[in-house]
């Protein structure tokens, strides 16, 4: 059946799905794929489909924050997908944390608000070990700087960039340094919706997101987002794809 939001239907999309945010990345990401075609765009969700080593895989882009992934996986789930990886940005947390430096998520803090209404607050967001290891591996071939660990997944980005300017201020300002003090490494806005979704769902997730600001409370959003780091961190996240697909098929 057609799928409300994203309009693909069953053999639209491969098994293996890539997710980024940001719809005009889609495009880029399946430029590294085997024939590329457009297959759908609807809302903020752009898809491709083409093939890795023989096997169909595709990307769909989620939108801005919890709700649009959470609504992108479900129905990626609907038509197929089995393994999904999100692909984008984050800003840092940690100080030794570098412009372009890559963070593969391990687990996420959830700050966010979609997961609640899939599992209390005692469940965990925790991504795929096999995602995790595809990707750590990826990044560690490739010679990409970067970081296996916890993120933060927040609803609000100006609460985390103009702390000041709210109400909550000190709140969150605490919750900020609590994080940092407790290993945090970086803060974004889909992982814990993603992971959460796809424990309910029985498939498998991950993410890799590239730093593109300083850590702290001070950060500023960059200037140009035109020209964001973001080729290292889908290069990372293709090249993980064609390692499970290849340690799929060993099983």
């Amino acid at each position: 059946m057609r799928q409300y939001h994203l309009q693909l239907d069953a053999g639209d999309i491969g098994t293996y799905v890539l997710l980024p945010g940001d719809p005009g990345r889609s495009e880029k990401i399946a430029e590294r794929f085997d024939s590329p075609r457009h297959v759908m765009s609807n809302r903020e969700y752009t898809t491709f489909t083409g093939e890795l080593d023989g096997v169909l895989v595709s990307v769909c882009s989620t939108g801005i924050g919890g709700p649009s992934a959470a609504i992108a996986l479900e129905e990626l789930c609907n038509v197929g997908a089995t393994t999904l990886i999100r692909v984008g940005t984050c800003g840092a947390v940690q100080p030794e944390l570098r412009y372009g430096d890559l963070v593969i998520c391990s687990a996420a803090i959830r700050d966010d608000g979609t997961s609640y209404q899939y599992a209390p607050a005692s469940f965990p967001a925790v991504a795929s070990l096999d995602v995790v290891l595809a990707l750590r591996d990826a990044a560690k071939r490739a010679n990409h700087r970067h970081r296996v660990g916890i993120v933060s997944s927040k609803d609000s980005l100006y609460s985390e960039m103009e702390m000041d300017r709210m109400p909550v201020a000190g709140q969150l300002r605490a919750h900020w340094e609590a994080g940092r003090r407790f290993g945090c490494l970086a803060a974004e806005m889909e992982c814990a919706s993603v992971f959460i979704a796809a424990q309910v769902r029985r498939v498998r997730a991950g993410g890799v997101v590239g730093v593109v600001n300083v850590a702290g409370a001070e950060a500023e959003m960059p200037e140009d987002v035109t020209a964001l780091p973001i080729d290292t961190t889908i290069d990372t996240a293709v090249d993980a794809l064609r390692l499970l697909i290849a340690r799929d098929r060993s099983f």
